[in-house]
């Protein structure tokens, strides 16, 4: 038999682990065409974005209100003078995952970014995690978004209790409980015009930004003006430009480093660009370029106005002025954060949909989320049902509290984006998973190929078979058994390439985590930072000399976007996301941990079962446009 089917094993443990190592194929003509038929009900999105579209995304979901407030914090916190240089390192920390990103957003474009890109590189249990915590991410993102966009509205009309009263927020006697009935209100609005279509609902959000965009720029002009007027009182200063030292000026890397995250909505609408192979690459680059200038340049005007230490912490922006005697200024600067949140809100919600889409595509959540209107070409009951849910809890909850949360999806996906572009180069995936109807043309190749390597009759060693004993590869670690002897250096090479990999995530955490861990007692935490930096740099040197897979050049949509500096860039992004997931707090990981304990039960007894790889047969990836081919001439 030339095939093994995923449901042989899943009757045990070892199958049941299985489930969790299994891999998907990058989607193609020949997958797309095969949903299509199989449900009757897929459609596709509309190829619609281009690359103005892809910018306006990026830098909509990116620069929101942060900029506005993070600027006097981190400032009087921990960099002082040296807060511009804090952007521009947390902009080349967040570049390094956008490299990734590029590649595999120009290599696997469909809906459902990292969800979808863990799935094809490391498989089904930890594509299911990063699904699930992106959901957490972008609800309450949305919901904290849009709670901070009423004060500001409310500044707007002369204070914070100016806003009508159907709209301002009230406090419901006895439950301790403040509602907000505007916060509400625009979610539900951003929701009704994603419902419209990707191309009329970007097109609002590419006006929003520019009114957020000129807002800045007047804020670096005006306050230009006024350094040069002045002599910058800010950076006159005794302690010198690196109060804090370069140790302050890293810490304020680490917290503006939450700034740029907002660039990975543009990988989330992959599926709807034009030229994927060209377009994402450059939207993501661009966007990050814009955003990091941006806010590169309003910190250096700020805090060259007002010394660090007296700046405000809540609107340090507005308050600079106000110092100069601008108190007008303020107006255009909360006009700006206005519109920078309602940009965010859009980008926050934007991406859900698609996500809850891809995880139904492929069996995990119910069909419910994967239709795609025949008209509009959005998903629209998955954009309803993000839209209820992110109002609802922006109604209700003061959801500061949770804000933490939303930084681990985003650093969680970041990893595994990073992670799955050393699998991608080093050990892409040479069996992939076909629907078990393909089973007659299976059949058919194999034995074809059966018979031209054994004249006297079928051999089960043939080239073209599966390994019965490891039907689903694992995506870091592949056997070396059973290899045929011409292939024996290639699988010693994919072994100690998985290894490598492996050596290096445990390294990192085990680095990581000491170095954070300042209550340990100091020469186990020296020589736990020991272990954890020879195994790192083990792994990176090992991954360093040996040759990446041949098989790299022809792993999805070719010809877009390769990441530089492989290995040591996407190890750098390692190393980055996991010291910052570290130091996001014991309160924040005990949230999300009862989050993902959730996911992990609704995986284990509905989306375990209902997975499209199912009862997939797993062939050679060589092999499968044969298939394809074959399984088209079979039919009647």
């Amino acid at each position: 038999m030339g095939f093994v089917s995923d449901t042989q094993n899943n009757g045990g443990s070892v199958g049941g682990l299985r489930t969790l190592v299994r891999r998907k194929q990058v989607d193609s003509v020949h997958t797309q065409s095969s949903l299509s038929t199989g449900s009757g009900q897929h459609h596709q999105l509309a190829k619609a974005l281009s690359i103005p579209h892809l910018i306006a995304i990026g830098v909509g979901s990116t620069i929101g209100a942060g900029v506005y407030i993070l600027v006097g914090t981190v400032a009087r916190e921990h960099s002082g003078p040296a807060l511009t240089f804090s952007f521009l390192i947390a902009g080349i920390a967040a570049a390094l995952s956008a490299f990734c990103y590029a590649e595999l957003a120009s290599r696997c474009p469909s809906a459902g970014s990292a969800y979808h890109y863990s799935y094809i590189c490391i498989g089904e249990g930890v594509a299911w995690l990063i699904g699930w915590a992106l959901i957490l991410e972008y609800t309450i993102g949305g919901s904290a978004v849009a709670r901070g966009i009423s004060p500001n509205l409310a500044l707007l009309f002369g204070g914070p209790d100016s806003l009508p009263s159907f709209l301002a927020r009230h406090t419901i006697p006895g439950l301790d409980v403040t509602v907000d009935p505007c916060a509400a209100t625009l979610v539900f609005v951003v929701t009704g015009l994603l419902c419209f279509g990707i191309k009329e609902s970007t097109f609002v959000q590419g006006v929003v930004t520019i009114a957020n965009i000129c807002a800045m720029i007047f804020v670096i002009i005006a306050g230009g003006y006024l350094g040069f007027k002045t002599g910058w009182p800010g950076y006159e200063l005794s302690a010198g430009y690196f109060p804090f030292g370069a140790d302050g000026m890293l810490a304020g890397a680490s917290t503006v480093f939450f700034a740029y995250i907002g660039f990975d909505s543009v990988a989330s609408t992959a599926e709807e660009v034009k030229n994927p192979q060209r377009d994402l690459p450059m939207g993501i680059g661009i966007a990050l370029s814009i955003c990091c200038t941006l806010y590169m340049l309003v910190s250096a005007v700020i805090v060259g106005l007002v010394p660090y230490y007296a700046m405000d912490p809540d609107t340090p922006i507005s308050s600079a002025f106000a110092s100069h005697d601008i108190k007008w200024a303020a107006y255009i600067i909360t006009i700006g954060a206005c519109t920078a949140l309602c940009s965010t809100l859009m980008g926050s919600i934007l991406p859900q949909p698609r996500i809850l889409m891809a995880m139904a595509r492929d069996g995990l959540l119910p069909s419910f989320f994967s239709d795609v209107n025949k008209t509009t070409q959005v998903p629209i009951k998955s954009t309803i049902v993000t839209g209820l849910l992110a109002g609802a809890l922006a109604f209700f909850m003061d959801v500061e509290q949770l804000s933490g949360m939303v930084s681990v999806g985003t650093l969680l996906a970041f990893t595994m984006v990073a992670i799955s572009v050393l699998v991608l180069r080093y050990i892409p995936p040479d069996v992939v998973p076909l629907p078990s109807s393909f089973q007659e043309a299976i059949d058919s190749v194999s034995l074809r190929y059966s018979i031209s390597n054994s004249p006297g009759g079928i051999d089960d060693s043939a080239p073209f078979l599966v390994n019965k004993e490891s039907p689903i590869e694992y995506p870091l670690i592949e056997k070396a058994a059973g290899q045929c002897n011409f292939l024996i250096n290639e699988g010693n090479r994919r072994t100690i390439a998985g290894w490598a990999i492996i050596i290096t995530c445990i390294g990192v955490v085990i680095l990581t985590s000491s170095a954070s861990s300042l209550s340990l007692y100091g020469p186990l935490r020296y020589t736990l930072c020991g272990v954890g930096g020879v195994l790192l740099l083990s792994g990176l040197m090992l991954l360093t000399l040996i040759d990446q897979d041949d098989a790299r050049h022809n792993f999805g949509h070719t010809g877009g976007f390769l990441c530089p500096f492989v290995p040591l860039l996407p190890i750098a992004c390692i190393l980055i996301n996991v010291y910052l997931l570290i130091n996001l707090g014991g309160g924040t990981w005990t949230r999300v941990s009862v989050w993902l304990a959730v996911g992990m039960l609704v995986y284990l007894f509905y989306g375990r079962s209902h997975s499209s790889l199912q009862g997939a047969v797993y062939v050679p990836a060589a092999h499968v446009d044969e298939i394809y081919e074959s399984s088209s001439n079979l039919l009647p």
